[in-house]
């Protein structure tokens, strides 16, 4: 083998592993539920991926050691938290007008990449990334993440303006603020199950 070639297994196995059980996790939901919300779709898959980059990349190349560092419990915290804040923001939007309910071009950017960055950490495709990287070449796992990753937010970001272009934006806003606090709560009620 020579120093360009790489196993085809090497960017497939993590590719379809963290594409599978990234698929209707609570990430993509979020993706879809932002991507309802704005009409800056660019730049909400900007953030989106550049999260993803950044926590499956230091997954990637210092494997469960970021885990050591800081304890799960403070990162499901912190994700939790964003969650319900998120759902409260997008409830309290829900009262406002549709131009004001709308996410800007920054705010898509900020509000996909700091949700999608903040509860990543410890997430199974994050723990997977970092274990592909114990047995395959750093490279073309996270060459195969990522794939899986923007393969399946632009799906979700298509999705999502669908569902915003065929359902009133005061019901998006209310199930979206609903489904975030769910999922926040859940995170957070997490930490205290045995």
């Amino acid at each position: 083998m020579t120093p360009f070639s790489i196993p085809s297994s090497e960017i497939l196995i993590p590719l379809l592993a963290v594409g599978l059980a990234e698929m209707g996790d609570k990430t993509q939901l979020s993706v879809i539920l932002l991507s309802s919300r704005t009409r800056e779709y660019t730049p909400l898959l900007a953030g989106v991926m550049l999260a993803f980059l950044i926590t499956d990349g230091i997954a990637i190349l210092l494997g469960s050691w970021v885990t050591e560092i800081v304890p799960i419990y403070l990162v499901k915290l912190i994700s939790g938290t964003i969650f319900i804040l998120f759902g409260a923001m997008a409830l309290k939007e829900e009262q406002k007008e549709e131009e004001e309910d709308r996410l800007h071009t920054g705010n898509a950017l900020v509000s996909g990449f700091s949700l999608i960055f903040l509860s990543e950490w410890g997430d199974k495709t994050q723990i997977a990334s970092a274990l592909f990287a114990m047995e395959y070449d750093p490279i073309p796992v996270l060459i195969g993440v990522m794939a899986a990753l923007f393969v399946l937010s632009t799906m979700a970001i298509y999705l999502g303006r669908i569902i915003s272009e065929r359902l009133d934006r005061r019901l998006i806003s209310r199930v979206a603020g609903v489904v975030f606090l769910t999922i926040g709560l859940g995170i957070i009620l997490s930490l205290f199950m045995p």
